[in-house]
Formats: structure tokens, C-alpha cells, sequence
């Protein structure tokens, strides 16, 4: 039988309990690239309308960002920046963000979490929205980086014809990046 903790109630956890969770999280994370390809594997489905699945149109992004030459962690934003459409359609992008962002510098994260008020530009004033919303970001320093992702490696995303490199291509430097230490002080252990 595998340890587990003395309490109930969280306030009444001791230091060893928490020494004891803290150890068999720490485990778990190392899992993480694992799960994350799982998730993508279950995008492998077409939204009716689309011409590709949603793992196809990650893939084209993350193809698109590797051939433009950028580095890995942003071609793994490209290849993860829609993995929250199974659980969170309408906030997909914070979902995306927020996995990635105890792993990767901050304007990668940044860049995902906006990347859909951004893609909004090219298609919300077909439904009387304002495609121009990004523009409060107009003088954020991460402002063109977000317009370039979106429009070199996003929205052109949807080819079925386009030579798109399968997941095994993009599966080491996912791994990579969700086997680092987490950076972000929040996540760090007091232990």
C-alpha cells in the first residue's frame, strides 16, 4: 500500500504530509509531456466545417513555426496553442497559456493566452464584432509577435493539401520543454 497523508482537512496536515504530497507531485509532473501529447491525440477530430482536425491544424502551425526558424518553445506554443478546444472552446487560449507557462518565457505564454482576441481580427466583423480589438495591445512589446503567430503560423492553418510534419516529429522538444524545472516562483516547492 502506497503512503498516504495523516489528515482530513488540510489544516491539519503536518510538514511531513506536505514533504510526502510535495514529493508525489513532483513525480507526477515529470508525466506531464506524456499527458499533453495524449491531449493533443484527442484533437484528431474534425469540428464539422473545418477542412483538417484540430491536431492537424496544430501541427501545420507548429510545421509553419519550425520552418520559419523560431525557437522551441514557441514552436511548442504553435503545436499546443488550441489543446484547451476539448475542455474550455470559448477560453481556449488561457487554457493553452496556462500549461505552458511555468515552462517557457514569458512572452511565449503571453503570446498564446492573446492569440484569440488576436485571430479575432480575421473573421469577428463577419458577425458585427470588432476585428480591430487587439489594438489595446497596440504598444505592448509582445503586440507584433502575437500578430506574426497569428498570421504567419494560425490562421493559414486550416490546408489540407499542406505538408504537415506528424506529431513523432514535434514529440522530443514537447518533452523537453514539460520535462524542465518549472521557472515560475509560484510553483516552486517551500520543501
Amino acid at each position: 500500500m502506497s503512503r498516504i497523508v495523516s489528515f482530513r482537512r488540510m489544516q491539519d496536515g503536518t510538514r511531513e504530509d506536505y514533504l510526502l504530497l510535495d514529493e508525489s507531485e513532483r513525480a507526477y509532473a515529470l508525466g506531464l509531456g506524456g499527458r499533453v501529447l495524449e491531449s493533443l491525440r484527442k484533437l484528431d477530430t474534425c469540428v464539422e466545417g473545418y477542412p483538417v482536425s484540430r491536431l492537424r491544424h496544430c501541427l501545420q502551425a507548429a510545421t509553419r513555426a519550425m520552418q520559419d526558424g523560431a525557437d522551441e518553445e514557441m514552436i511548442v506554443a504553435a503545436l499546443i496553442h488550441d489543446i484547451g478546444d476539448e475542455l474550455a472552446p470559448y477560453n481556449h487560449a488561457e487554457l493553452a497559456a496556462a500549461i505552458l507557462r511555468p515552462y517557457v518565457r514569458e512572452e511565449v505564454a503571453w503570446i498564446v493566452a492573446q492569440h484569440g482576441l488576436f485571430q479575432n481580427y480575421y473573421y469577428v466583423h463577419h458577425f458585427g464584432g470588432d476585428r480591430n480589438a487587439r489594438e489595446r495591445w497596440r504598444h505592448h512589446p509582445w503586440y507584433e509577435a502575437c500578430v506574426h503567430f497569428c498570421a504567419a503560423w494560425d490562421q493559414c492553418s486550416f490546408d489540407p493539401d499542406y505538408p504537415t510534419e506528424d506529431l513523432a516529429t514535434f514529440e522530443p522538444m514537447l518533452r523537453r520543454i514539460f520535462a524542465r524545472a518549472p521557472h515560475d516562483p509560484r510553483y516552486f516547492s517551500a520543501a
